[in-house]
């Protein structure tokens, strides 16, 4: 059995992750966190779930619960994933971390972490998504710069960072396989006389709006005729599952910095 501590326990994703936990063999909750300071610490982290009491009080410090657990499961924000990581790579154990806006130095953070205990991360945890990241590479790579890259994104009025980490994921895969570097060839937004599109750019365009809770669109557009793939998140139980799968994943494995892609096998 999987014992996994899941932090942003009272949060949108957290909330989620907790309630599927609770029906889902093999892995059960063993400690839940929020940030200090927050109402919910103290109470029963099944409450928030909207499910039965889970006997697990919600505390604030990783390090009072991280014995009690095999993985720690991080959807916070990137400077919160990084003290956790931190506190993961000290005891030993492994972790699943779903948050996104992370800076180029960040990641190096990360990476140097990673060195010493198994971690999957990821922008976004949807098997969907990720079956979409592969088809994605092989069209591109198919279809060359003959057909102009754009991606388009949209999400709830209350995300904090654009583009999402999805549409960076998405870009960076397709830089790749266009044998590009992102960033050079990212175009985050365009106005006035801008000229001729090149052949290079790979487009990100942003929307914002309502409870949209995750589409992105790619758009293959070339003479005479455009392909395009959407994934749309109907719910955040997608990206919720995936990061438990996830997480009965990565227990056992040999330290290092793991994705989705690696999880489901699609490498």
């Amino acid at each position: 059995m999987v014992k996994a501590i899941v932090t942003g326990a009272a949060g949108r994703m957290g909330s989620r992750i907790i309630s599927i936990i609770r029906d889902t063999e093999g892995i059960e909750l063993s400690g839940a966190l929020e940030r200090n300071g927050n109402p919910a610490i103290g109470k029963d982290a099944g409450f928030f779930s909207g499910g039965a009491l889970s006997g697990i009080s919600i505390t604030s410090s990783l390090e009072q619960v991280i014995d009690k657990g095999d993985v720690v499961i991080d959807f916070t924000a990137a400077e919160a994933s990084i003290e956790n990581l931190k506190v993961v790579s000290k005891a030993g154990k492994a972790i699943v971390i779903g948050s996104t806006g992370f800076t180029s130095a960040q990641i190096e953070e990360v990476k140097k972490y990673c060195g010493e205990v198994p971690c999957v991360m990821s922008a976004n945890m949807s098997v969907g998504v990720n079956v979409m990241l592969k088809v994605l590479h092989d069209t591109a790579s198919t279809l060359g710069e003959d057909y102009d890259v754009e991606i388009i994104e949209a999400h709830h009025r209350l995300k904090k960072d654009a583009p999402s980490g999805t549409a960076l994921m998405i870009a960076g895969c397709l830089a790749d396989a266009l044998g590009s570097d992102l960033s050079e060839v990212g175009v985050y937004s365009r106005h006035g006389i801008i000229g001729e599109r090149s052949k290079k750019e790979i487009g990100i365009q942003t929307i914002r709006g309502g409870d949209i809770v995750g589409d992105h669109t790619v758009m293959f557009a070339g003479t005479g005729e455009r392909l395009e793939f959407t994934h749309r998140a109907h719910t955040r139980d997608n990206f919720a599952r995936g990061a438990i799968r996830a997480a009965m994943w990565v227990v056992g494995k040999n330290p290092g910095l793991y994705d989705m892609q690696d999880v489901l096998g699609l490498k």
